[in-house]
């Protein structure tokens, strides 16, 4: 065990109490309630700056400055192949994450059923949502495939989806306990689960952090992919009576997908490269979103959370924004920080970079492993890339997924080394797979979007 490994463990966890949620704020002297502010320390998992309350940056030759007026109490701007925090603000400040957890709901649960499996709703499945809860318009009684239920929670942020889901997996305790400790194996261990589908509920929490590490794993699934970068599709309804030819036939109706950075709105274009992920509001989170977006071979990740802008698609706007800076910054600004691998990953070794024998059940450690390392990457990969400089979705186009964990940083490779190519990690005589099978998909071209309705978590 390296030297520095205890003193940074027993830290992350003395630290964890003390960030168990937003601070109470007292009135001020206008009567109106204080904005509440970060707790003074923090999680240091993926590295000390980012335990730190306030904006972390380090400027430098080349890097611009960071956009005005972001509003957002919380945001992380990564890149998703290399896990370089390029900037963070509160990243792990725990607050409410409203349906941006269903991306914790997804990357739990879709390796569990076939996407052609057919099911049969019925009226307790349908049974304790939350009041003005989203849904998609499921009907108990009617069949769906599965494949139809995860369309409805990514497009439409469907709570009558995500139950539905649920009790097919043994009921919304089970599911709950199963996204805990899949939380918990990806270190996101600011997230409290209470509701699978995000619906506000006491002691919930979540952080720009975690949210943006359960979202680099969702990516390495296929269909995760597809869902969250699906603009619109078809959805069953009723069954209708020909009245000619008295035969019965299945009516459909179109979701539209409610991320605009994604469909657009008459304020905000589409955002040139993204890919979706999942965006989310209820009265006590505000506004949540987590996207992933390309550029040439540059993909990154960004979270915002609960912007205080009144301005319409504050959170969109503001994603863009850290975007637009990320794509500047990338290559030319130092980590602040790395998103560590989950537990059990395999650890980075020799020419990919090592953490000098730290484990990656250690992510206290991993985050200062990570700053030694040339460039402040530990190598921890996630995503290769999304194929095409346009709209993903759009394109027809795909991300490719590397299946090990750490992934060797390009400067690492061989001339001519490919994935898959002997040595390579899962060939033959390589580093083991993943328990999950990547490989590059194509996602469909979508129906033309209109105006997405509000999500609510």
């Amino acid at each position: 065990m390296s030297r520095g490994l205890i003193p940074a463990v027993a830290a992350a966890l003395l630290l964890s109490p003390l960030s168990a949620g937003p601070a109470l704020a007292a009135d001020g002297d206008s009567g109106k309630p204080k904005e509440p502010e970060p707790p003074a320390r923090m999680s240091e998992i993926g590295g000390e700056l980012l335990g730190r309350p306030g904006t972390q940056v380090r400027p430098g030759p080349g890097v611009p400055a960071l956009p005005a007026k972001l509003t957002g109490r919380s945001w992380i701007v990564a890149d998703a192949e290399s896990g370089d925090v390029l900037a963070a603000h509160n990243a792990h400040w725990k607050l409410p994450p409203a349906s941006t957890l269903k991306m914790l709901f997804a990357d739990t649960l879709l390796p569990k059923f076939d996407k052609k499996q057919e099911h049969k709703v019925l009226r307790t499945e349908l049974e304790g949502m939350g009041a003005g809860s989203s849904a998609v318009g499921i009907k108990e009684d009617l069949t769906y495939t599965v494949r139809d239920l995860w369309l409805g929670v990514f497009l439409r942020s469907g709570n009558d989806a995500v139950r539905v889901l649920a009790h097919k997996n043994g009921g919304i305790d089970k599911t709950v306990q199963e996204m805990q400790a899949r939380a918990e194996e990806l270190n996101a261990l600011d997230t409290t689960v209470v509701s699978p589908d995000g619906y506000d509920a006491p002691h919930q929490f979540s952080s720009a952090y975690d949210l943006t590490l359960i979202a680099r794993s969702g990516l390495q699934n296929a269909d995760f992919r597809e869902y969250c970068s699906t603009v619109s599709a078809d959805f069953p309804g009723t069954w209708k009576t020909d009245k000619k030819t008295k035969k019965k036939k299945r009516e459909t109706f179109t979701i539209q997908n409610t991320d605009r950075l994604l469909t657009g709105d008459y304020d905000l274009t589409p955002y040139q490269g993204v890919a979706g992920i999942k965006n989310g509001y209820t009265s006590k989170a505000g506004w949540t979103f987590t996207g992933v977006a390309q550029r040439g071979e540059r993909v990154l990740l960004v979270t915002v959370m609960n912007p205080s802008s009144e301005e319409h698609n504050a959170v969109y706007k503001e994603t863009a924004k850290l975007f637009d800076w990320g794509f500047k910054a990338a290559g030319k600004a130092e980590p602040v920080g790395t998103l560590v691998p989950p537990r059990g990953a395999e650890p980075t070794t020799g020419e990919a970079g090592g953490t000098d024998g730290a484990r990656p059940e250690d992510p206290a450690e991993a985050g200062v492993a990570a700053q030694r390392t040339p460039g402040g990457s530990a190598g921890v990969g996630t995503v290769l890339g999304l194929m095409g400089a346009l709209l993903v979705v759009l394109a027809a186009a795909g991300l490719l997924v590397h299946r090990r964990w750490p992934l060797p940083e390009r400067a690492g490779r061989h001339p001519g080394e490919t994935p898959g190519a002997p040595g390579a990690p899962g060939a033959p005589g390589g580093a083991p797979r993943s328990r999950t099978p990547w490989k590059l998909r194509k996602l469909r071209k979508p129906q033309r979007p209109g105006k997405p309705e509000e999500p609510r978590g």
